[in-house]
């Protein structure tokens, strides 16, 4: 959850296979049992989501794990304004010109990802601090 979204993702039992199957025959499985989940389930999620984002003021988005695999079925893209120096704006522009993003906002969006990738142990860290801030302020006096 952050300010805007409520991402809300289920875990699905992975499909029965054969013992010797693949890892072509077991990614296919998975990717199907995910896309049956998700038109299964839609008319569900969309009365759910409604309910929740009249509740909560924010947007929910749905997706699943089975076994290996991660897939969002819904995510809302947010605009978030920055502003880059010259050698920053250097790294997305060698993003884009290299072909790994499309633009400067998919590079930032690249990024992003990379260190949320390679620095999860420590955003943990600092999620837990700021759990235990809130839990403080909590406690403090009301102005």
């Amino acid at each position: 959850m952050d300010r805007e979204e409520i991402s809300v993702i289920g875990r699905l039992a992975e499909p029965a296979l054969a013992e010797k199957a693949s890892e072509g025959e077991r990614a296919g499985a998975i990717a199907g049992h995910i896309q049956r989940f998700r038109e299964d389930t839609r008319d569900r999620r969309i009365g759910i989501a409604r309910e929740a984002e009249h509740g909560f003021a924010r947007k929910v988005s749905w997706g699943v794990e089975c076994g290996d695999r991660r897939e969002m079925f819904t995510s809302l893209s947010v605009p978030v304004m920055t502003r880059l120096r010259q050698p920053e704006r250097r790294v997305l522009d060698t993003l884009v010109d290299a072909g790994v993003a499309r633009s400067r906002s998919d590079a930032l969006a690249w990024c992003v990802r990379l260190v949320g990738k390679n620095a999860d142990e420590w955003l943990g860290e600092l999620r837990d601090a700021l759990q235990h801030v809130e839990r403080a302020r909590a406690s403090g006096p009301t102005v």
